[in-house]
Parts: C-alpha cells; sequence; structure tokens
C-alpha cells in the first residue's frame, strides 16, 4: 500500500468527525440563540363606588379684618401692644397727645356754662313778663321780644352742648383703642409721629383669624355639579357643605364647610367665586397662605382605578397603559385620566371591567408575554379625602 493511499484513509474519518461537530455546534447555537419570553406583573381591572373629589388651589382669608387709623390730628405718644399678639377689643393701642383735646372741651363747656346763663336770664324775663302781659302793664311787643330772646337762649344751649360733645368725642379718639379682637401686626407708625393730618392715618392692622376663609375658583360645570351634591345631600340628612383644606407643602388637612359660591361667572376663565369657612383655634392657617382644597363632585358607582406606575405619559401630555390581550401579548391603550385618589389614576375612558393592566416588568407591545398575577383582595375605595391606597405591590424588573 502506498504512502498516499494511507494517508487519504487517515483523513477520511477526521473529515467525517469535523462535520459532525460542526453540525452539533451549529445546532447547539441556534437553539440558544432565542430570548426568553418576558415575565410582566398585572392587575386586573375592578370597578367599584368611588366618591368624586375634585382638588383646587386657594388662598386664605381672614374672617374679619379691622383697619385701625387715626381720627383726630396729633403726636402719637406711645405703642401700648405687641407686633403680631393677640389683642382684644377695646384695648389701648395707640396714646395721641391729649392735651389740645383737654383744652378743647374745657372751652365748650364753657361756652355751655355761658349759654345757661343766657337762657336763665330769658326764662327769668318770659316768667315776669308773662302777668304783666295779661294786665297789659307791658307792650305786647315786649312779651314778644321775651320770648324770642328765651327761644334763642334755647338754642344757643343746644348749640354749646353740641360743641361740648364733639370735644369730649375727639378727646377719646386720642386713645386709639381695637374695634375688635384678634391678631395685630407690625405698627406702622412710631412715637413722635404725626398722625391724622388732612387723612385717617392707619396705624395698625387686625386679624381675626380663629376661623378663616378658603378662597378657590372652579369651573362653572363642576360647581353645577357640586350644587346638585348638596341639594342631594339635603335631600337625604347628610353633610353636603363639608370640604376639605390641605396645607401645600405640610401635608395638615383640616376639614370645613362651603359658604357660598358667586352669582356671576368670569367670562375669560369661565369659573365662578367659592368661599369655604375652616376653624383655626391654633392660628396655623394664616391669610395669604397658599392651600388646595377638596370638594365632593357626586359618586360614581362603576370607578376604575390603577396604580399610578401604570400609567405612561407621551410628549404632548396623552396617557397610555399597557394590558394585556387573551393571547398573552402586550397592548398599548389609550385612557383619560381624571384625579389622583392616593396612589392611584381614576381612569375615565380606556379601559372595562377585566382588562389586564401591566404594573411591574419590560415588554414593548406586540411581545408575547408570561404574566404573574398579583393574589390579594383589591384595596376599599377611597372616600374623601381620598386615601393613599395602592392596588398591587411595587413592579418587580425581570
Amino acid at each position: 500500500m502506498s504512502t498516499s493511499n494511507h494517508n487519504n484513509r487517515l483523513l477520511l474519518p477526521l473529515t467525517l468527525l469535523a462535520a459532525v461537530t460542526l453540525s452539533a455546534c451549529g445546532k447547539g447555537l441556534e437553539g440558544g440563540g432565542e430570548p426568553p419570553i418576558p415575565v410582566v406583573e398585572t392587575v386586573t381591572v375592578q370597578p367599584r363606588a368611588l366618591t368624586l373629589t375634585s382638588e383646587l388651589p386657594g388662598r386664605i382669608e381672614a374672617a374679619r379684618v379691622a383697619e385701625v387709623r387715626a381720627r383726630v390730628a396729633g403726636i402719637v405718644l406711645s405703642r401700648n401692644f405687641e407686633e403680631g399678639a393677640d389683642v382684644k377689643a377695646g384695648q389701648v393701642l395707640f396714646q395721641i397727645d391729649p392735651a389740645p383735646f383737654k383744652a378743647t372741651l374745657s372751652r365748650a363747656q364753657a361756652g355751655l356754662a355761658r349759654a345757661e346763663a343766657t337762657l336763665a336770664d330769658a326764662q327769668a324775663v318770659v316768667k315776669r313778663y308773662t302777668p304783666l302781659a295779661v294786665i297789659e302793664a307791658v307792650s305786647q311787643q315786649e312779651f314778644d321780644a321775651a320770648q324770642t330772646a328765651l327761644k334763642s337762649a334755647q338754642a344757643e344751649r343746644q348749640s354749646a352742648q353740641a360743641e361740648v360733645e364733639i370735644a369730649r368725642l375727639n378727646l377719646s379718639y386720642a386713645t386709639v383703642t381695637a374695634p375688635i379682637a384678634g391678631r395685630i401686626g407690625r405698627a406702622q407708625v412710631t412715637e413722635g409721629a404725626l398722625v391724622g393730618q388732612n387723612e385717617a392715618t392707619p396705624l395698625a392692622t387686625i386679624q381675626q383669624i380663629s376661623a378663616v376663609y378658603a378662597d378657590f375658583r372652579q369651573p362653572v360645570g363642576d360647581a353645577q355639579q357640586l350644587r346638585a351634591v348638596a341639594v342631594a345631600g339635603q335631600k337625604t340628612g347628610e353633610a353636603s357643605d363639608r370640604i376639605t383644606l390641605k396645607v401645600e407643602g405640610s401635608g395638615q388637612e383640616r376639614e370645613g364647610r362651603l359658604l357660598f359660591s358667586d352669582i356671576s361667572v368670569d367670562q375669560g376663565t369661565g369659573q365662578v367665586l367659592l368661599r369655604g369657612k375652616f376653624p383655626n383655634a391654633d392660628g396655623m392657617l394664616l391669610p395669604g397662605m397658599y392651600v388646595r382644597v377638596s370638594t365632593a363632585q357626586g359618586t360614581d358607582p362603576k370607578a376604575i382605578l390603577v396604580p399610578q406606575r401604570a400609567v405612561q405619559r407621551s410628549a404632548d401630555g396623552s396617557a397610555q397603559v399597557l394590558v394585556i390581550d387573551t393571547d398573552d401579548v402586550v397592548q398599548s391603550r389609550p385612557v383619560h385620566t381624571g384625579a389622583m385618589y392616593g396612589a392611584q389614576w381614576h381612569i375615565t375612558q380606556g379601559l372595562q371591567a377585566a382588562d389586564r393592566v401591566v404594573v411591574g416588568g419590560n415588554a414593548a407591545p406586540g411581545t408575547k408575554v408570561k404574566v404573574t398575577e398579583k393574589d390579594g383582595a383589591p384595596p376599599a375605595a377611597p372616600t374623601l379625602p381620598a386615601a393613599s391606597t395602592t392596588l398591587a405591590p411595587a413592579a418587580k424588573t425581570v
């Protein structure tokens, strides 16, 4: 046997072995190259009764505001209060120099005394002339003159009494007192300032904040719904005027009642002004403070709520969620969102009962997935104010 034939016999088995090995490797790569099926976490939509609320921005206003002003001209001698403190009605706040007013009062009292003396003399003359006029011992002209003098003296006394009252009133105005009880702000004048010169100079401002108002605006359509809720509450005897206030940035809430809505609609915005009253014994709510007011807008017996993380927003602001169809394929569906209730979005359009909404996992629309449904009873329906509830645990990324 030649050397060439011997080598050919050895190469043939090696070639077959290499071909078999490459074929096996190719099959292994082809089988191992398929990506795994994504696993997503879903919740099944379950409609439930929901008390609808509307949350609106508002500002706090004091229940009563009194501007303390100087009602007479003079020099301020003293300030008798601490700025920012609570004052009582009638408490002395400022003292204006009373000396000029005391002098004016004394002059008026002297004028009154002079008028009373003149009146007494006129009365004596008429008394003396009356019997004499009967027997014609005095002329009728003299008697008429005496009566006229008496009436003039009476008028002079009345005028002098008015001057005394004015002088006494101006003297009382020199002592400036609080017209209402409340919290007083900073003093706008200091000792030695000339006030009341041709104007009622503002001295300080007192605001009553033991109870405060919250003014807010609402679209006229929502205001009509609020009115309907109030009418329904009156028929059933329920408290339909209750509203909730939340202090921005603090998370503190306070309940109050709705007082009124304005009778006209703003033509530019289509909104109406509403006012609520809230207790404020601790003084937490201050005039001018920014707050958010929640009002009841009725009840949706079949509301659909989904966790906040299930809703995605596009660049144009539209909302969509990922749902799983009957073939376990991910589909993107546009939805309309209402208000937030705790950690849940109220979906007004786009979802139906039994829809499976993706809340966890990574899967693109059109992808077939493996679904894991979260067990457990659904959370209680939010009420006014909306509770922070969650439909499902946080999503797990696979």
